[in-house]
């Protein structure tokens, strides 16, 4: 289904496909064979385990796809970010041409990699004065999300978007609560004046639209950027293929947290790569109920932290899949 109103989003999440018990359980009972003592993996045991569970199969972690997203925002006539939107354009010319961090992350993981370009010629209205998005401009976005994953064993949806750091610090107070300060950080590089200055226009924001900020879809038109939408809509679309999915920062996170509102299960194919060193993406990964798997200090976006956990997650599989177990190698078992 291609959603066209919010209802299809909703009708969407109200029955998501669960994990594969047997095939969870088919890994846990490998793992206890391996020559190796039991939980001497760590992580990399419980997330074989996860991988199998949605996947239905052996835990697989070859075919990666990064699929970047990229939008424009009006509340950047705000003054809230330290580059002009001229770079979202920019950027995504130089994704194109393999010149990004995430470029070579990708080919260091042996990921494909697409950019997605979302009307970066009409920027999402300013919400500090009015809607980001209509309806249908949302579904659009989403839909553009979902459209963009069609098969492999990961997913890992990235972003580019001058200004979505303080849609993201938005859209998180109007789903999780709090105030503009709680979650507005320096981005591209605020200083604190500068970061002042983004609190003041979440809040102006959050009073504007307070009578819409109760569903999660409607806050996502509110406040939202096309680029989150879309994020949002490859979760979903992963869910539904039971694709496993490495979230990256902040901004990943918040798209997320729309989805999350909507249904408390919905992120539980998800993976959160890293921890953004975005000052509030910790308190976000709590309220999220995810751990990261990594802490960097990164903060570029891109899906680039969540693309170096991808290195982490195929460890998990090239040790759950290619050692021996005790009876192959001729290893004796604990005794007792």
């Amino acid at each position: 289904m291609t959603p066209q109103r919010f209802d299809d989003i909703r009708a969407l999440m109200a029955d998501l496909p669960q994990p594969d018990a047997a095939a969870e359980a088919a890994a846990a009972d490998r793992d206890a064979q391996l020559t190796k003592p039991p939980g001497s993996l760590g992580k990399l045991e419980n997330i074989a385990r996860w991988l199998a569970g949605w996947q239905g199969h052996p835990p697989r972690a070859k075919d990666l796809h990064i699929l970047v997203f990229a939008g424009n925002h009006g509340v950047t006539a705000q003054g809230i970010s330290a580059f002009p939107s001229d770079v979202t354009v920019q950027m995504v010319a130089n994704f194109e041409a393999g010149g990004a961090a995430i470029n070579q992350l990708a080919k260091l993981a042996g990921a494909a990699m697409s950019v997605t370009p979302l009307e970066l010629d009409a920027p999402t209205g300013d919400f500090a004065t009015g809607p980001a998005m209509d309806e249908t401009a949302t579904c659009r976005a989403f839909a553009a999300g979902m459209a963009a994953v069609t098969d492999g064993d990961l997913v890992i949806p990235g972003d580019m978007g001058i200004g979505n750091t303080t849609v993201s610090a938005a859209l998180a107070a109007a789903l999780l609560g709090g105030t503009g300060a709680d979650w507005a950080g320096p981005g591209t590089g605020l200083d604190a004046k500068g970061v002042n200055h983004k609190a003041l226009v979440i809040d102006r924001a959050l009073a504007l639209h307070a009578a819409k900020l109760g569903d999660p879809l409607e806050t996502l038109a509110c406040l939202g950027g096309r680029e989150l939408a879309a994020i949002a809509g490859a979760i979903l679309a992963a869910r539904l293929k039971r694709i496993p999915v490495i979230l990256d920062g902040y901004v990943a996170s918040a798209a997320a947290a729309v989805l999350k509102r909507q249904n408390p299960a919905a992120l539980d194919h998800c993976l959160l790569g890293h921890l953004s060193a975005e000052p509030a993406h910790r308190l976000l990964a709590e309220k999220l109920g995810l751990e990261p798997l990594l802490d960097l200090g990164m903060r570029l976006g891109e899906g680039s932290g969540a693309a170096v956990a991808a290195l982490i997650v195929q460890a998990a599989v090239a040790t759950h899949t290619g050692m021996a177990t005790f009876a192959e190698a001729g290893v004796s078992e604990k005794s007792g």
